[in-house]
């Protein structure tokens, strides 16, 4: 696993988006009710990074082009079978860190 610093805990406003980018990923980050969380920006149903500009509402983050929604804690959409990849994030010395799995090649095989 990878921890890798994305900002101060201080830069980021409650309910309010951020992008950012790592080692090819592409990053949402929010923080709701206090707590930090971090998911694919990459929205499923037509492969846009936008979700870091959607919008919190029934404990999901709602992706601003279409609608659809994706539960904060699981990133499972509310409806279907899509999902955000949500990542374990954690807070040290005011800064905030997202967690990213070691990719495994030939996992598979």
């Amino acid at each position: 696993m990878n921890k890798v610093k994305v900002c101060r805990l201080s830069e980021l406003h409650e309910k309010e988006g951020r992008r950012f980018y790592s080692r090819d990923y592409d990053i949402a980050v929010y923080k709701i009710d206090g707590n930090v969380h971090a998911f694919s920006n990459i929205c499923p149903h037509q492969k846009a990074a936008i979700i870091y500009d959607g919008f919190i509402e029934d404990n999901c983050v709602v992706c601003p082009s279409h609608g659809w929604m994706f539960d904060i804690e699981t990133g499972k959409a509310k409806s279907g079978f899509s999902r955000l990849k949500v990542y374990e994030t954690e807070i040290s010395g005011g800064e905030v860190y997202v967690i990213i799995p070691e990719e495994k090649l030939f996992a598979n095989w």
